[in-house]
């Protein structure tokens, strides 16, 4: 987990939509029947049911690691921003300082290919050097401060500003576990056949980047093996996702030398002053163990070992914005992950980077030309309608006392919403953006980066900040601001379209909205209470009910298997199944409240509820790759679209009536058995 502001995200981390564009891909049936395999019951492969033909006629193209409807959103919106992005760089009349001289000149040094090719490893020459100079471990933390200032990256640990869980109107400077490169420490510690094969691609990956700036192939191989042997260390020192999931465990409040004592060689109160933090006598910490094991590591661990870890961190931080033997090395290392069969294009991981890295500017592009008044309109009607639906589900909860549903009602009335783009834009005053140093501008926007979280400290915690840029195809709730965010981008199809009926719109955007407000009362949201704190606000014998529900619910989906004997992860994928069924509730709720949603008038074949769980289904196929889904099902805290499909659904008693689902079919629960939570 990354320092920053805690989100629960909704789903894929996609790139860009064009809402309410004029040229935007909305079918003419919004439930497509070609797109269903109706030879399957529903009741017994509801998922095939609703996407088999779909299915079968999209595999995975070769750019890809998965598709699926995100992914045809984001493929055919990602030309939205492509265009923005062509447009302000092919603009030499452009005002200089101006939103689209800066975008444009971002993106065009981005695609200066031929200036790329000819430095090589130029840019990093310096900085290998200076890390060659080192002598002592003094020097070595100095390093790792100066990388993470700089822009350069952050090895060893973890540092930023975040909100105090426990007093949510301050900010306060935050320790956490890292160190690592592969996506979990089960890959250094395992010895299954696919942990060993990451960890040799992993060894080829930094023999080849040590190679290619100046060692000899058996100094690369030596100085790879000493890098995995510390990373090793430090996998084996750092808590597991699924003990990371428990905000409790993860918030450790110290003084600055009460904290100092526990690390001897590591003396924070000199330390902070060097990350430029000043003034500060407290500290967060998620992992104070790690940093113990991190302090004996700086002892055990000779410093010419240290150097080459440095090095290596500052060769994988830079390989994909070099010269293209160091890109085609780094995506190699990406394939044997993913199975991803050839590179993305330039121009649309350069669209990606330039959103990534000045969203805000390019931002404001994107908003005039796509997102219209009437999509903030639409999507504050309907949030409205989902908070009232909300309401009148917690009143109802029979296994909730009254005095928990009062807190509950009062934590739901204080969400705060906010959709499209923030109403203030970052101007990024102070970053330079040079047409001609690609290298360099990326350099610059991480210390402006870094000089930005670190100048919230001692300020009034700012409400009115996006954790996503406009472009982002996802949606996300906060437990420490208590918000719901909707970016501009998701308001597209399959999620929504302005003409579609309600129980499409209310099966695709408005189980959104009911999921991020679902992620407020989710096994770790609802451990914060209306103000963003961290603090119980439940009675003893509701919490013990609420986790019993969740048991089961996690037991659910830890049958589901997604690749030969492995399955799906209940307690990592909690949260974002609390908020699939939760927000799924919500959204019928709300849609049986609409004029559609009390009729029984047919479209396309299908009534009102079965379109509803239609829309919902069709959000959710696709094809992934196996290696892909094997990383996944290790990292991600969603679970694979096939079982998010039905996951919620066989918990509904409206999906059996809608379907005409009886005992005996495959996916029927007994009534008692089906899960009611929210």
């Amino acid at each position: 987990m990354k320092l920053q502001q805690l989100k629960s995200y909704f789903a894929l981390l996609g790139v860009v939509a064009a809402s309410f564009s004029a040229n935007a891909q909305v079918p003419k049936k919004l439930i497509d029947p070609a797109n269903m395999d109706l030879t399957v019951k529903p009741g017994d492969d509801f998922y095939r049911y609703a996407s088999g033909n779909w299915v079968k006629n999209n595999p995975v193209p070769a750019k890809e690691t998965r598709w699926g409807s995100f992914n045809e959103l984001r493929d055919f919106n990602i030309n939205a921003v492509k265009g923005l992005v062509e447009e302000a760089a092919a603009d030499k009349s452009a005002p200089a300082g101006s939103v689209k001289r800066r975008v444009g000149d971002f993106y065009a040094a981005a695609m200066d290919s031929l200036t790329i090719e000819k430095l090589g490893y130029t840019p990093i020459k310096a900085d290998l050097e200076k890390i060659s100079q080192i002598q002592t471990i003094p020097q070595v933390v100095d390093q790792v401060i100066y990388m993470r200032t700089s822009g350069i990256g952050g090895p060893m640990f973890g540092f930023g500003i975040t909100q105090d869980r426990k007093n949510v109107n301050k900010y306060l400077p935050s320790l956490g576990q890292g160190g690592t490169t592969l996506p979990d420490r089960d890959y250094y510690l395992k010895d299954d056949a696919r942990s060993v094969k990451i960890r040799e691609a992993y060894l080829t990956y930094m023999t080849t980047l040590f190679s290619l700036t100046g060692s000899t192939p058996d100094a690369a191989k030596q100085k790879a093996a000493t890098v995995m042997g510390i990373e090793k260390q430090f996998a084996e020192a750092q808590m597991s996702r699924l003990e990371m999931r428990d905000p409790y465990k993860t918030y450790n409040k110290f003084a600055v030398a009460e904290f100092s004592k526990t690390t001897p060689d590591l003396n924070w109160a000199v330390l902070f002053p060097k990350f430029k933090v000043n003034g500060q006598d407290t500290v967060l910490v998620s992992s104070p163990k790690f940093f113990v094991s991190l302090d004996g590591m700086l002892k055990s661990i000779p410093v010419a070992d240290w150097k080459t870890y440095l090095e290596w961190n500052l060769l994988k931080g830079s390989a994909s914005n070099l010269s293209s033997p160091f890109v085609k090395a780094s995506f190699a290392f990406n394939q044997a992950q993913t199975g991803q069969r050839v590179q993305t294009p330039r121009w649309q991981r350069m669209s990606s980077l330039t959103d990534g890295a000045i969203g805000e500017l390019l931002g404001q592009l994107y908003v005039a030309k796509y997102f219209k008044p009437e999509a903030k309109a639409r999507m504050t009607e309907l949030i409205t309608n989902l908070r009232a639906a909300f309401e009148i589900r917690i009143k109802g909860l029979e296994w909730m006392s009254p005095e928990t549903k009062e807190k509950a009602l009062a934590k739901l009335h204080a969400f705060l919403p906010k959709i499209g783009y923030p109403d203030k834009w970052k101007n990024y005053d102070g970053l330079v953006i040079n047409r001609d140093t690609y290298f360099q501008n990326l350099r610059n926007v991480g210390a402006w980066g870094y000089t930005e979280m670190l100048d919230q400290l001692g300020k009034p915690v700012d409400r009115t900040r996006f954790g996503m840029t406009p472009p982002t195809v996802n949606a996300y709730y906060s437990p420490t601001m208590n918000e719901i965010v909707f970016p501009a981008g998701i308001l597209q199809f399959p999620f929504f379209a302005p003409n579609a009926d309600d129980a499409v719109n209310y099966g695709g955007i408005g189980a959104v909205i009911g999921h991020e407000m679902s992620h407020g009362f989710d096994d770790s949201g609802s451990q914060y209470d209306k103000d963003g704190n961290l603090k119980n606000w439940w009675t003893a014998e509701d919490r013990a009910k609420f986790d019993a529900k969740t048991k089961a619910l996690g037991e659910q989906f830890d049958a589901y298997t997604v690749l030969d004997t492995v399955h799906v992860i209940g307690k990592l994928t909690m949260g974002e199944n609390i908020g699939d069924l939760g927000g799924l509730n919500a959204a019928y709720t709300a849609f049986k409240m609409t004029k559609q949603g009390q009729s029984n008038t047919k479209i396309d074949g299908f009534t009102p509820d079965q379109r509803f769980f239609l829309s919902w289904a069709q959000v959710w196929r696709g094809n992934i790759l196996p290696e892909s889904a094997a990383q996944l099902i290790k990292t991600d805290p969603h679970s694979p679209g096939e079982f998010r499909t039905i996951g919620a659904p066989v918990n509904m008693d409206a999906w059996y009536k809608a379907f005409d689902v009886k005992p005996g079919d495959k996916l029927y629960k007994k009534p008692e058995d089906r899960i009611r939570m929210w």
